[in-house]
């Protein structure tokens, strides 16, 4: 049911946000403000609410706060840090694998293949992982204001007794290393999500590659009005 009133939230954010972005008198800068508000304010309580009400030995308290703070202040901007922030990651990360973007929300996404971060069935840090990470680390640390999360995700091969708790491990070797390197612990909210939230087939090596992932998320939250 939980899943449910979640789905529904976020298609009635997206529906006015396009409607927001409709408007003929609003700039293209506060259309994607104002765009990215609408979606940020609902899905930042969804995924609060998600997080608390898993049972991957998630985070729970940490990500509902976020989650819901985020989402009350009116969603996420894209400000001239984040900006910078994707620049550098991109080029810190050129080579490895390891995918950049802003989503449609303005969050900035890393997507760390695990093949690329970790061994098989281990959650110890790779060395090109920790250089992308140290890096990383930099760029969070100049921007504050932000908040992290990091969601980890396995493919279907092994039990949900193996996947779950290697998925959170792996996120949490992600966080341990952000705050070894200077991040407050506070801003980061940790998840696993094991085989659970597949984005490919695990019929195919490939598509089960692809499932093998660690996702992390930057916000930057509106100011309140």
């Amino acid at each position: 049911m939980k899943r449910i009133a979640a789905a529904k939230s976020v298609v009635l954010a997206f529906a006015g946000a396009i409607a927001i972005a409709g408007c003929a008198d609003m700039s293209e800068t506060q259309k994607g403000t104002a765009v990215g508000a609408g979606v940020g304010a609902t899905t930042g309580a969804v995924i609060g609410a998600a997080t608390a009400g898993g049972n991957l030995g998630r985070s729970s308290a940490t990500g509902a706060l976020i989650g819901t703070a985020i989402g009350a202040v009116g969603g996420y901007v894209w400000s001239k840090h984040m900006e910078e922030s994707k620049q550098k990651m991109e080029e810190a990360s050129k080579g490895t694998g390891i995918d950049v973007s802003r989503t449609g929300d303005n969050r900035l996404k890393l997507n760390i293949p695990a093949d690329a971060g970790f061994d098989v069935n281990h959650s110890n840090i790779k060395p090109t992982l920790a250089t992308v990470l140290g890096k990383f680390a930099v760029t969070l640390n100049e921007n504050p204001v932000t908040q992290i999360a990091v969601i980890g995700h396995t493919d279907s091969t092994g039990p949900d007794s193996v996947n779950d708790p290697l998925s959170v491990a792996r996120a949490q070797s992600t966080r341990d290393y952000l705050v070894g390197h200077g991040v407050a612990t506070g801003r980061i909210a940790v998840s696993g999500r094991g085989e659970h939230e597949p984005i490919a087939s695990n019929d195919t090596d490939a598509g089960r590659a692809a499932n093998r992932r660690v996702e992390i998320y930057v916000a930057e939250a509106a100011p309140p009005k």
